[in-house]
């Protein structure tokens, strides 16, 4: 007994503290990982800004406050997002010296010519940015801006092109080194880590929502606002991904493995909500004898996932859920066998309907258990390489990267006239402030908003940066009170840059502190020059505002029919392009375009219900599509035993492609009549080949998707039945 109570003592060391203790040791833990994260990030922000601060101070370069306003745009709460940010800085920032230079050797002592060059280059690369999104929009809006930087100051001044390129790589360089060391060395947040307990929590919640629709307890809004939110967790669980690589050896040799891991659960996530609608309209059509006839499946595959749902998502466990669902898998062929007998005798009518969800059952049994095993298989030390390269493909409607090029331009011409007609001596800092609005708020989802902010912010750094100038920089002496006296500020911007909701208040504080009234080796008491600088600011930021919210604003109803009509077109893609990787390119610029919607139409509307209800529609019908196409060419020798047979199939994939590009009553009833005929076609040679099992079952699977469409395009729920 004695020795009993000792390992147990041993094995639980708190088992013996006070109550008081462990309470304060339970807090202690909560703190640190909430708010005493929030307070190392700061930590180690204002540590990284003030080193890059000094060690540009010690290399004497021109201006140190550009290395420590770097460090403000650059710094994450984990390392791998400023190892990413870095890497497409440094090469965003070097593109953009080179565009300096190239314009101003161009358009030498030409300053309206030069602006206009510049002009379109930053509304070029912001444009850019807003098509290539993640880490890859910093790179791009770095190569514009950076170009404004480097070139406006010298637009007078020509000769100081080329230092000023320089002397401007150099001081980002220190910034980005800074950054990057103090996040990697002082107690560093690894995205790897987060990135492993966003898997599990995935797993756990996909697999508990999956039992939850499969028993039928999930109505129709509940379901639709679920999926929205897997659509988020999928575009950013891509972004998350990738930095994860930038910091990690073994993320870095598990990056196709991850990426096949996501596009494993677009998949799952595409087969549950199909099986979700079929179930619905079964439901509705009142064929009680097929829902009586699956329910029994489904009611235990959601008792299967429910019972592993209780279990702690390792990998060990993830291999004993997807044996169980192998042995689930492997039973069900004998029993709907059984189950169908007596259904062909009494309702053969409903034959098709209960093949169809025999067909999606099986479908999701077999994407889950894919899922699932790719899940476990993340915890080989030693990951197999993978066979073949899953991609994630990003997709941006035309319109909305043209509308960014016309709104960057526009905002900058105006200002860049203004500067040029009154010969403003702070125009040209004007000039940079309108492209920095431009390119930081390129993907806000309100833009306007956004601007106004960091001009409430840029008020505040000028009104404090006049305080440090007048009255602080006088009164003291050495880098360490310099030090002292910065810290307090600095992280006060940083602290509300990290707030949501209000962050574009500290991003405007922290930045234009640090390029106002940032310290120099030598500093200059100039207040007047400050003030003027931040009305040129402010300035600039208003006049994008504006811009942002009369001329080009972000909810224009027929900006959102433009990329639903992008979203629609995804069906096109499924019908009429090449199969090879067709799926997986299908599957991601589907859902990255419904999260363009997303964070466009926020609050909950009418606009918000329909793109949701069009993006599940393209989800389910290009899906099905793909799948008909992939078992119409693994058919392919049913070409010999029919003479309609590939016309029938082109005349209905090129009819369900003129319904999603126009959706009307007549393309869609010219739909319903190809897919009777080519129904009938398949039928037919069902028929000539019912003796041989596998051409059967080839034939039975292509019926079930072409049902599956046919009750889609019928469903009185679909958003152009709804017009």
């Amino acid at each position: 007994m004695k020795r009993q109570h000792l390992i147990q003592q041993t094995s639980d060391p708190r088992g013996g503290w006070p109550p008081v203790l462990r309470a304060t040791a339970a807090a202690v833990r909560d703190w640190a990982t909430g708010d005493g994260l929030v307070w190392l990030h700061l930590f180690k922000t204002v540590t990284a800004a003030l080193l890059a601060l000094g060690i540009a101070m010690l290399l004497d370069l021109q201006q140190p406050r550009t290395a420590m306003t770097t460090v403000f745009v650059l710094m994450q709460p984990f390392s791998g997002m400023v190892l990413a940010k870095s890497f497409y800085r440094i090469i965003g920032t070097a593109v953009g010296a080179i565009a300096a230079l190239v314009l101003g050797a161009v358009f030498v002592q030409q300053p309206e010519l030069y602006l206009l060059g510049l002009t379109c280059w930053v509304g070029a690369c912001t444009a850019a940015a807003v098509r290539y999104r993640h880490f890859r929009w910093y790179g791009f809006v770095l190569a514009g801006y950076t170009a404004a930087l480097i070139g406006i100051p010298a637009v007078t001044e020509p000769n100081s092109l080329f230092l000023a390129a320089l002397t401007r790589a150099a001081e980002v360089a220190v910034g980005i080194v800074c950054s990057s060391a103090v996040s990697a060395l002082i107690m560093p947040q690894r995205s790897a880590l987060a990135l492993q307990r966003t898997l599990r929590n995935r797993y756990l919640d996909f697999t508990a929502f999956a039992a939850q629709v499969l028993s039928g307890k999930v109505e129709r809004g509940v379901f639709e606002g679920r999926f929205a939110d897997l659509v988020d967790e999928i575009v950013g669980f891509e972004a998350t991904r990738t930095f994860a690589a930038f910091e990690d050896p073994g993320m870095r040799s598990r990056s196709g493995r991850l990426a096949r891991l996501n596009s494993e659960f677009m998949d799952a996530c595409a087969r549950l909500h199909a099986l979700h609608q079929l179930l619905k309209r079964l439901r509705a059509s009142g064929a009680s004898p097929v829902v009586d006839a699956t329910l029994p499946y489904f009611e235990a595959l959601s008792a299967l996932l429910i019972r592993q749902n209780a279990q702690t998502a390792d990998a060990s466990h993830a291999v004993r859920a997807a044996v169980e669902l192998r042995i689930f898998q492997s039973m069900l062929p004998r029993s709907v066998r059984q189950t169908r007998r007596p259904l062909e005798a009494s309702a053969p009518d409903l034959l098709a309907d209960f093949d169809t969800s025999a067909e999606l059952l099986y479908r999701f049994v077999e994407e889950l258990i894919r899922y699932t095993e790719t899940y476990a298989s993340l915890e080989h030390r030693k990951p197999e390489k993978e066979r073949q390269t899953v991609r994630y493909v990003s997709k941006t409607n035309g319109v909305v990267v043209g509308l960014t090029f016309l709104r960057t331009v526009v905002v900058m011409a105006i200002v860049g006239c203004f500067w040029i007609e009154t010969d403003w001596p702070s125009g040209g800092l004007a000039v940079i402030g309108a492209a920095l609005a431009c390119a930081l708020t390129s993907t806000a989802p309100n833009a306007s908003k956004l601007t106004l902010q960091m001009a409430v912010g840029a008020v505040f750094a000028t009104m404090v940066g006049y305080l440090f100038t007048c009255y602080v920089y006088p009164n003291i002496d050495g880098f360490p009170l310099l030090c002292a006296t910065l810290a307090p500020v600095l992280a006060f911007g940083a602290f509300v840059a990290m707030r949501p909701g209000i962050s574009g208040y500290g991003v405007g504080f922290s930045v234009f502190f640090c390029l106002l009234a940032g310290p120099d080796n030598v500093v200059i008491y100039q207040p007047d020059l400050l003030i003027n600088n931040g009305m040129a600011i402010v300035a600039a930021m208003l006049v994008a505002a504006l811009a942002f919210a009369v001329i080009f604003p972000a909810h224009m109803p027929w900006l959102i029919g433009k990329i639903k009509g992008s979203l629609r077109s995804q069906v096109v893609l499924a019908c009429k392009g090449e199969l090879r990787g067709l799926n997986q390119y299908f599957q991601s610029s589907t859902h990255d375009l419904m999260a363009q919607l997303r964070v466009l139409l926020t609050k909950p509307s009418r606009e918000h219900r329909d793109a949701l209800r069009w993006m599940l529609m393209t989800v389910e019908v290009g899906h099905a599509v793909i799948d008909l196409r992939n078992e119409a060419a693994h058919a392919a020798y049913a070409e010999g035993l029919h003479p309609r047979w590939s016309t029938c199939l082109e005349q209905m994939n090129g009819a369900i492609a003129a319904l999603f590009e126009q959706p009307t009553p007549r393309r869609l009833e010219r739909v319903l009549t190809s897919m009777r005929e080519t129904i009938g076609t398949v039928q037919a040679v069902l028929e000539t080949v019912h003796a041989d099992r596998e051409r059967r079952h080839d034939l039975q699977r292509m019926l079930g998707c072409l049902h599956f469409i046919r009750t889609a395009l019928l469903d009185k729920d679909a958003p152009f039945n709804a017009r």
